[in-house]
């Protein structure tokens, strides 16, 4: 069962980004703001849910939040300042948007790098114990697999439409027999003998 909110003073947002492991493409973040009486019985981890639950659960938290918002970094700034750095960069860009400031940011996971003055806390495996973060969890997680899907149209061989960049067997022997491509991250060792 997810909690409603972390603390009862201040307005929070839920922060998480998805698409940090893969192997190419941008990393997406989002940043949502639920009303304390939000509820729906699917809402869950976006992991712990099917394609089609996410896909009917996006317009749901859309319509009821008081806020939300969906940045990325893509590859080639991700190439640059890193991983961490850009799903950090992400979250920033989706907190800015936000057309109600929170008072409080709840971040899934362990890490994050301070947003001016908003105090935050950090939760591991928050995306399954707060609505927030899990309302979060699940529109960077549409929003990456929507865009995935326009890049798998120019680059069909690897077969973004289904593994969505991760590195999948499909996705490694894809790039064995046609090298990489515009948008995969090179500074991920994605393949042995690899030209950075």
């Amino acid at each position: 069962m997810l909690l409603p909110f972390f603390q009862n003073i201040h307005i929070e947002a839920g922060l998480d980004e998805a698409g940090r492991g893969c192997y190419a493409g941008p990393v997406f973040a989002a940043a949502v703001i639920l009303p304390a009486d939000f509820h729906h019985p699917l809402l869950n981890d976006s992991k712990q849910l099917k394609e089609h639950q996410r896909d009917l659960l996006r317009p749901i938290i859309e319509k009821e939040s008081i806020a939300f918002a969906v940045a990325s970094v893509d590859n080639d700034e991700i190439d640059v300042i890193n991983i961490l750095q850009a799903s950090y960069k992400a979250m920033h860009l989706a907190i800015n948007q936000l057309t109600t400031k929170p008072g409080l940011l709840l971040i899934d996971g362990n890490r994050f790098k301070c947003y001016a003055d908003i105090p935050h806390e950090c939760i591991v495996k928050g995306d399954g114990k707060y609505t927030s973060i899990a309302a979060a969890s699940i529109l960077a997680k549409t929003y990456r697999d929507e865009y995935m899907q326009k890049l798998h149209i120019e680059f069909p061989h690897y077969g973004w439409d289904q593994n969505k960049a991760y590195g999948t067997s499909l996705h490694r022997t894809a790039i064995e027999n046609f090298g990489i491509c515009k948008y995969h991250r090179k500074s991920f060792n994605i393949f042995p003998g690899q030209l950075v």
